[in-house]
């Protein structure tokens, strides 16, 4: 008489893990021209970045506020509320990197946005590509931590690489990406002198053309905000003719 086993009960096999992947970074597009809100967030929602958007610079201040973009993509020519006064008002209380887009290409206009926080520009028509790219570059330079140590300091001013804070007689300063890059980069080597095109290349990486007057911008920004009196600089140094330096006695 044969017998027949009954099949026994399969095991319980535990569900895997799920993996744990990086939260994808928020990019805000500001334009009013609808046709380029939707080929830059298509563009860029396929590199992997979440994308919002909105046509006015209100718009824009309602949905920052609710929620705060990793990276904002602004238009300077818009209605009701127009990049400039957005980048005033929003930069007021907000370090977020900015890329401005502009279809006027006075150079007036292009450093006007680089005075009120802009991290960088670019002028219409554009390549999106080049702008992904350039997008890429400001986030990396958010992120990017220390690779030696993560203070440096010199006389009154402590930067930490890590937390990317930085003080002058113990007061925290608020500094924009590129400015806090430019720091970074002069303190790290105290009497280097850089050229424009070297800290171009650092705050901004050397992945496409930059304008060389954007760092003198930068520097002058920089110089209000870490500088005892700005007109008479310590801590950064002009080298006529060549750049600029952080001085090596401070």
């Amino acid at each position: 008489m044969t017998t027949t086993s009954l099949p026994t009960a399969p095991d319980v096999v535990a569900a895997p893990t799920p993996l744990r992947t990086a939260m994808p970074k928020t990019i805000l597009v500001v334009d009013d021209a609808r046709n380029i809100r939707i080929m830059v967030s298509s563009y860029l929602e396929q590199e992997g970045f979440r994308v919002i958007g909105a046509a006015n610079g209100i718009e824009a201040m309602r949905l920052a506020r609710q929620d705060p973009p990793d990276l904002i993509i602004l238009d300077l020519m818009m209605p009701e509320m127009g990049g400039y006064e957005f980048l005033r008002e929003y930069g007021r209380d907000h370090k977020t990197p900015v890329i401005v887009l502009t279809a006027r290409v006075e150079e007036n206009d292009k450093l006007l946005g680089l005075e009120l926080g802009a991290d960088d520009y670019m002028t219409k028509p554009f390549s999106i590509r080049e702008l992904a790219a350039r997008v890429r570059a400001v986030l990396r330079r958010v992120d990017r931590g220390g690779s030696d140590s993560n203070l440096l300091a010199a006389a009154d001013i402590v930067l930490n690489r890590e937390s990317r804070v930085v003080t002058v007689a113990d007061r925290t300063v608020d500094l924009t990406p590129s400015e806090f890059g430019l720091l970074e980069a002069l303190m790290l080597k105290p009497g280097r002198v850089w050229s424009r095109n070297d800290l171009l290349d650092h705050v901004q990486g050397n992945s496409y053309e930059g304008y060389e007057r954007t760092i003198d911008v930068h520097i002058r920004n920089l110089r209000t905000k870490i500088e005892p009196d700005p007109k008479q600089p310590r801590y950064v140094e002009t080298v006529y003719g060549a750049g600029y330096r952080f001085a090596p006695d401070a």
